[in-house]
């Protein structure tokens, strides 16, 4: 029974973590730590500003 419920809390574990990827909220968490701000308004308007940046140079294909 303990593996299954391990199988099961390690699929959720995964599952959490692609949807944080999937909602851009581990961005969000990874430019706090770059950036060395806490979260606010501020911070995440300026986390806005770098993904549209990034964006913006990225090579568009065809």
């Amino acid at each position: 029974m303990n593996r299954v419920r391990k199988t099961i809390c390690d699929f959720a574990a995964t599952a959490v973590a692609t949807l944080r990827e999937i909602f851009d909220e581990a961005a969000y968490t990874r430019f706090l730590g770059r950036a060395g701000m806490a979260s606010s308004s501020e911070a995440y308007a300026a986390f806005r500003r770098e993904f549209e940046e990034a964006k913006v140079r990225r090579p568009k294909c065809c």
